[in-house]
């Protein structure tokens, strides 16, 4: 509103320096014809000066009308003018104030001082009066001054004040004589009449459409049997022959009440259009229809150029898609290589590759939308982002984790792996989530994003090459010789299944502690999947060949007095002669002198 104060403003100020250019080369001009009028008759050569500078004037007299009326025309397409409709048509517009008084509110006041007159039962037209004063001219009634007429109004009319003036007062006449002749007790009375008749009109049709319903209901009723037989897609029944026809009475009732509120949608504005002071009413009931229709329609015309560029972006984009599957799909199979390009990356790269394509398509297609540049169409899509970027935190952070753990190659399907505290083959890989399976069978769900900020030991991955090194650690006394024990653990791994020949078992002494020598014995296998079952046989081989030596595994501390108790290999490895040793007792006397 204030950008239309300030071209109206600015507009008016432009057009008075016009009309001051022009009223300038008026007055000059009637000083050249007032000469001109007082030349004699014998002075031809300063009169024929004289009629060429009169007709330089006229000709830029003309120019400048026709500059000030274009000003003008221009001006009224971008200032907002207010219009003065006491009773519905519109008498005049107000574009410019008056002191105080903004264009809004004379156009308001000018309404309400018109309408009090048509209240007025001793009024007549020719009681209203033109006044002039210095600055404006007043249409007055009596003591009443209806309203001012300016030198600004003067200007965005194009003509004089008085011109003006005269052209308002036979309008503000010519609308309330029109007024009073609608609501004459003649012509009201008709009008009921004719109203009455519509509504009557209106019942009689409802009526019969209602007992036309009923009739229609009662023969559908008659041939149920006929018509609905109910719908089943083999041997299963989607739609019973007695739901079939409460569907069809149900949509056939919305059907009626549909016709009857269009009935009488389109009988009541006829009824507000007979009465004037309920004229008005019509044109906006037809208006909440049939505007939203006509803005509906004339939009659906005006994006068909843009439907069928979306139909071809979306045309084009589709087989860009196609033909990333189709590489993918190659890749994948492994017909096609590329060096440094693993084929498990296919997939998740083409997915990605996807989204950044429909991405992009959206990007491309979004300014063809409909209405995509309104306030609305933008606050809902930011609105929209908003809440998935809030729904979707922790989901994205597994997704982007999921894209990077592929990338990595940290595992694939089947690795055994441990991640935190948690051992188990891959059963499943995902973007959001990887699942385990333990040796107890349990099937253990992480989120990707866990993961990465998770230490992971991949112990298939180096098992398929070389071979993956199983140790374990025993203890030994200082009374048995080392070589002893090297030559007895690795008895143990030769006698253990799944451990590789090459690389050869070898054992390392890793500490000499207080009271034992602790052994790490290596070993290479390649089932890193049944660790378990390899450490378990190998434990199992070392206390045999160990038994079977008779050398005793004091591990982690074991303490014996050996006079009379057992040792502790078990009896199966023991010699049939075997005695537990028995306690020796030692005295020695002392001579007293």
């Amino acid at each position: 509103m204030q950008q239309d104060t300030s071209n109206t403003g600015n507009g008016t100020e432009l057009l008075q320096k016009l009309d001051s250019v022009r009223i300038a080369d008026s007055l000059y001009k009637i000083k050249v014809e007032a000469e001109l009028l007082s030349l004699k008759t014998t002075d031809n050569l300063k009169k024929a000066e004289l009629l060429k500078e009169l007709e330089v004037l006229k000709a830029a007299e003309m120019k400048k009308k026709e500059i000030l009326q274009r000003q003008v025309d221009s001006l009224k397409s971008v200032s907002k003018g207010y219009p003065v409709a006491p009773f519905g048509d519109t008498i005049l517009v107000v574009y410019t104030k008056i002191g105080s008084f903004s264009a809004e509110a004379r156009a308001k006041l000018n309404t309400e001082k018109i309408e009090k007159l048509a209240d007025d039962y001793f009024f007549e037209p020719d009681s209203i009066k033109i006044i002039p004063t210095e600055t404006h001219i007043e249409l007055v009634y009596g003591e009443s001054i209806i309203l001012s007429v300016t030198d600004r109004d003067a200007l965005w009319m194009g003509i004089s004040k008085t011109e003006l003036a005269k052209k308002y007062k036979d309008k503000i006449a010519a609308s309330i004589a029109n007024y009073r002749d609608a609501t004459s007790i003649k012509t009201l009375t008709i009008k009921a009449v004719l109203a009455i008749l519509i509504l009557v009109a209106l019942f009689l049709i409802v009526k019969f459409m209602n007992r036309g319903y009923r009739y229609f209901r009662l023969k559908m009723m008659q041939k149920r049997h006929r018509w609905f037989k109910g719908f089943s897609f083999k041997d299963y029944e989607l739609v019973s022959s007695s739901k079939q026809l409460e569907i069809f009475f149900f949509a056939s009732n919305i059907l009626r009440l549909f016709l009857i509120l269009l009935v009488v949608y389109l009988t009541l504005p006829l009824v507000f259009y007979i009465f004037p002071w309920t004229e008005h009413l019509a044109t906006d009931l037809l208006g909440f229809v049939l505007n939203p229709l006509k803005k509906i329609v004339f939009a659906m015309i005006d994006f068909l150029p843009n439907l069928f560029t979306i139909l071809v972006i979306t045309v084009v984009f589709r087989y860009i898609l196609k033909g990333i599957k189709y590489l993918t799909d190659e890749i994948q199979s492994e017909s096609l290589k590329l060096p440094g390009f693993y084929s498990d990356w296919a997939q998740p790269t083409y997915n990605i590759v996807r989204i950044l394509v429909i991405a992009f398509a959206i990007i491309v297609i979004f300014p063809y939308l409909p209405g995509s540049d309104s306030p609305v169409f933008q606050g809902v899509s930011v609105f929209l982002g908003f809440m998935f970027t809030l729904s979707s935190a922790g989901s994205l952070s597994n997704i982007i984790a999921g894209t990077v753990l592929t990338y990595m190659r940290a595992f694939q399907l089947g690795d055994f792996v441990k991640i935190g505290e948690i051992n188990g083959d891959i059963v499943e890989k995902t973007l959001l989530v990887t699942r385990i399976k333990t040796r107890h069978n349990e099937v253990i769900t992480i989120p990707n994003s866990t993961i990465m900020n998770s230490n992971t030991i991949n112990y298939s991955s180096e098992a398929r090459n070389i071979g993956l090194i199983v140790k374990t650690t025993v203890t030994i006394g200082y009374d048995v010789p080392w070589r002893k024990v090297h030559e007895l653990l690795l008895e143990a791994a030769k006698r253990t299944d799944s451990i590789l020949e090459s690389p050869k078992p070898f054992v390392f002494q890793t500490s000499l502690d207080d009271f034992y020598v602790s052994y790490e014995l290596n070993l290479f296998t390649r089932e890193a999947n049944t660790q378990a079952k390899v450490y378990s046989d190998l434990h199992q081989n070392i206390q045999d060949t160990f038994n079977e030596s008779g050398v005793e595994i004091m591990s982690p501390h074991y303490r014996a007095a050996r006079d009379g108790n057992l040792t502790t290999i078990p009896a199966d490895y023991l010699p049939s002669d075997y005695v537990v040793p028995s306690f020796s007792v030692e005295f020695k006397s002392k001579n007293k002198d």
